[in-house]
């Protein structure tokens, strides 16, 4: 299959999960289902700026009570040649004209103050900064920390957001390892760990990551088994289990790291087969990663089949799972172009993705950018989309992590 074809399918695979109220605790991380407004005024109340005197009419004034923040606003409204002392935040009684601060005030003996004012100053009126029933942020908005303290100022307890896609990782292979020095034959996993950090970044968040030997049966017992179940104790996020506002029921999509190319090792086509899979994307026309998979499960979850090469699973995953996750999120990536600056070989039938850096004359490759390093991908803050037999004109930029 064509990489924009295979990316597009991709895409379309995914049904974007149905809105959920969650707490306001929860919602970190996830997008919101409906734009956000404000439930109360910002501020809810006529209220002073500044620690000082409310006064009406012109001075001098007579000091005629005293409120504080969060204290019961003043009984009646000011008259002409009356002041009200008052805390910053605290209501300005009616028929307040201005407050005088503290240190431009002369107050006598007998409670009458005397100082410059200028009207309107230093008094904050109701809906000033916000006004009830406004939109403040836009549906599909990503609730950050900043997001859930203007929350909870608008009023709300709970939001409406779209769900965190969960994603479950199946690490596979005899020869791989995950910590230490590998012993010849071997080799460290550098898969799995970029993959929680890009999941996170395209709206998901990766529940567990299971360690597999090579073989059919613990590829098919790990896809077939108990989703929740397969969370490894410190694996993925923290406790391996899930966090608020992600989708219920277990993961969205399995990825499986290894095992989709067709050596003797590679056992996820037949594992497929034999759940009755529906195999949607089984290899794609793109350098590198070309041994990539997507398939559905009976049950509806999405499998992505990455290749064991580091740089060729980074691709394959902006290829499949990113999209199914943007999808999931209703969160589409906005579409980069730009000319390339530095010499790049297209392939004749194939989609090369290569690691660039943005400059003021174009994405410049950076290079190192075989199929089992990530050295060129870390150094890049894209990838160009060359496509076969491209000849100088523009490309596609692919944002990385």
């Amino acid at each position: 299959m064509t990489w924009p074809a295979a990316r597009a399918l991709a895409a379309s695979a995914a049904c974007p999960s149905k809105p959920s109220a969650v707490p306001l605790g929860e919602a970190l991380g996830c997008r919101l289902a409906v734009p956000l407004r404000a439930l109360v005024a910002v501020p809810g109340a006529d209220v002073s700026a500044m620690d000082g005197y409310a006064v009406a009419g012109a001075g001098p004034w007579r000091v005629v009570g005293r409120v504080l923040a969060g204290g019961a606003p003043y009984a009646g409204e000011l008259r002409a040649g009356e002041a009200v002392e008052v805390a910053t935040g605290a209501p300005v009684p009616a028929g307040a004209e201005a407050v005088m601060p503290y240190e431009h005030a002369d107050l006598s003996r007998s409670g009458v103050i005397g100082g410059p004012v200028v009207p309107g100053k230093h008094i904050r009126r109701r809906g000033e900064d916000i006004s009830e029933g406004a939109v403040v942020l836009a549906a599909g908005t990503v609730v950050t920390p900043v997001t859930l303290g203007l929350a909870a100022a608008l009023g709300h307890d709970v939001l409406e957001v779209r769900p965190r896609p969960g994603v479950a990782v199946l690490v596979t292979g005899d020869e791989v390892v995950d910590a230490g020095l590998p012993a010849p034959g071997r080799v460290r996993d550098a898969i799995g760990p970029f993959l929680p950090g890009l999941v996170e970044w395209a709206g998901g968040r990766v529940t567990g990551t299971v360690r597999l030997p090579d073989g059919p049966a613990p590829l098919r017992a790990a896809l077939a088994g108990a989703p929740g179940g397969w969370a490894e104790p410190g694996a993925g996020t923290p406790g391996g289990g899930s966090q608020g506002g992600e989708s219920p029921g277990g993961p969205d999509v399995v990825v499986v790291c290894g095992a989709s190319s067709k050596g003797p090792a590679d056992h996820l086509r037949a594992v497929l087969a034999e759940l009755g899979a529906d195999v949607l994307v089984d290899g794609v026309a793109v350098r590198p990663g070309h041994p990539q998979l997507l398939a559905r499960l009976a049950d509806g979850r999405l499998v992505v089949g990455l290749p064991g090469n580091p740089f060729a699973a980074l691709a394959a995953a902006m290829t499949l799972l990113v999209p199914i996750l943007r999808e999931l999120t209703c969160s589409p990536a906005p579409a980069q172009t730009s000319a390339l600056s530095g010499e790049v070989r297209p392939h004749p039938r194939d989609t090369r993705l290569v690691p660039v850096r943005r400059s003021g004359r174009g994405a410049v490759p950076v290079g190192h950018d075989r199929p089992g390093s990530l050295w060129g991908a870390a150094l890049a803050d894209a990838l160009a989309v060359v496509p076969p037999g491209w000849s100088g004109e523009q490309v596609e930029l692919i944002e990385l992590p």
